[in-house]
């Protein structure tokens, strides 16, 4: 009797410490419940510059090396969209994870690019829908600290489209650009070194099965 209690006790807790480490292994995968769905109507604000507190991430969101199933060659940039990761390709299994802001509703995208070009600290022309959006923006404005390409910026293909910096990291995590893939600065100014022009960029909006 000794014996079969002994057994049912075993067999629970080694279920528990089964299941804690399942929790704590997706827990590195994702983000934490309900920061990788948000949706924010964030206007730019050109000229604002975070103070290195408002830089620290989340730690979902912070870049760091995890496990990564890819079919992929190393050096590939893999974004998930409805994750809000960026994934650089380090080897079958691995890859740098960095937490990023994505197009918000009706500005999300998939496909398949190139980095073209590269360019620290780049200069800010806002699109004219941004403009018709935020009639305040100014329609040019030099690179720098306050600017909202932050940075960095990887340029993909002959698109409108970038991966680049920010002024704003709070927005990291969230939907809110208008079809540009965000990160704070010092991310991506570590994945602008990381990187050559040639690049292959992968673009996934919906998780695989």
């Amino acid at each position: 009797m000794r014996d079969t209690m002994r057994s049912g006790i075993l067999g629970v807790a080694l279920t528990v410490v089964a299941a804690l480490s399942l929790s704590s292994a997706q827990a590195q995968m994702r983000p934490a419940a309900g920061m990788g769905n948000q949706i924010l109507d964030v206007p730019e604000k050109p000229g604002y510059v975070p103070s290195p507190e408002e830089e620290q991430l989340d730690p979902a969101f912070r870049r760091q090396p995890v496990y990564f199933r890819s079919n992929e060659a190393p050096g590939t940039i893999v974004i998930h969209t409805n994750e809000r990761f960026l994934y650089l390709v380090l080897g079958p299994n691995s890859a740098l994870r960095y937490g990023i802001g994505v197009g918000r509703e009706g500005f999300q995208w998939a496909g398949l690019q190139k980095v073209s070009r590269k360019a620290e600290w780049p200069d800010w022309t806002p699109p004219p829908e941004m403009i018709q959006r935020q009639p305040y923006l100014p329609r040019f404005m030099a690179g720098g600290p306050g600017n909202p390409m932050g940075a960095a910026a990887l340029y993909l293909g002959s698109t409108v489209y970038r991966i680049h910096g920010t002024n704003q990291p709070q927005t990291i995590g969230s939907a809110v650009s208008s079809g540009c893939f965000r990160l704070v600065n010092s991310d991506v100014q570590d994945l602008f070194n990381r990187v050559p022009v040639g690049t292959k960029v992968v673009i996934r909006q919906a998780p695989e099965l």
